[in-house]
């Protein structure tokens, strides 16, 4: 049984018990005792530890952690305090103090700071093989995270969702656009960043959003 320690733990309760969830908890127990995984097992829910189900105000969604040494700690696109942030979060950061118009501290990539203020930094797949990207994906984790997104989407008070690059906007069919905002746009990656990501503003818009509906804004 999951323990996560706040709402989560009753949003989610019906699905440890499920078929699915029993499979990758008997894969995991193997790779764990057989493999170096990443995150390290107690970090595996830290998005939902630091981000409960009421106070999330933003969904940012990442595809699985990263598969370096010290780097994944259960928050998508966020590295381990003392780590050097990766390309993708040095683009982000540069986003914002262009977006924003404000300095960011490029040397910190640990965004737990984000994660307190409402801002779910949701992988699609929690759990990694150390130098093999994408090795934990089809067993099951997209079951798990798919069913927090609907969950998220069903709620009254209206979200900010970013998704970023093609994998993310998959995702779009999940989320009631209705009811939410859902900002799209290229990965912030190098490869990709020069098509779209960087002048997209997402992180003004999504605190012109918040103060709209008399939320805190985001400080970034």
């Amino acid at each position: 049984m999951v323990n996560i320690g706040n709402d989560w733990d009753e949003m989610l309760k019906d699905e440890w018990g499920n078929e699915y969830y029993q499979k990758l908890r008997a894969f995991l127990a193997n790779e764990y005792r057989s493999r170096t995984i990443y995150p390290k097992m107690h970090d595996i829910f830290n998005a939902f530890k630091h981000t409960s189900y009421e106070e999330c105000k933003v969904v940012l969604l990442g595809q699985d952690p990263y598969h370096g040494a010290g780097q994944a700690h259960g928050l998508c696109f966020s590295v381990q305090a003392g780590c050097p942030p990766p390309p993708s979060l040095i683009n982000m950061f540069k986003e914002i103090e262009t977006d924003c118009q404000g300095q960011i501290d490029k040397n910190c990539g640990d965004l737990t700071r984000w994660a307190k203020q409402g801002v779910l930094l949701l992988n699609t797949v929690l759990t990694v093989r150390a130098g093999q990207a994408g090795s934990h994906r089809g067993q099951g984790w997209e079951i798990l995270t798919d069913t927090v997104i609907k969950k998220l989407s069903d709620r009254e008070s209206p979200l900010v969702f970013l998704l970023w690059g093609g994998f993310a906007k998959t995702k779009i069919p999940l989320i009631d656009m209705n009811k939410h905002l859902v900002l799209t746009s290229a990965h912030p990656s190098p490869l990709s960043a020069y098509n779209g990501f960087f002048g997209c503003k997402h992180f003004s818009k999504v605190n012109e959003f918040l103060k709209g509906w008399n939320e805190k804004p985001i400080e970034w």
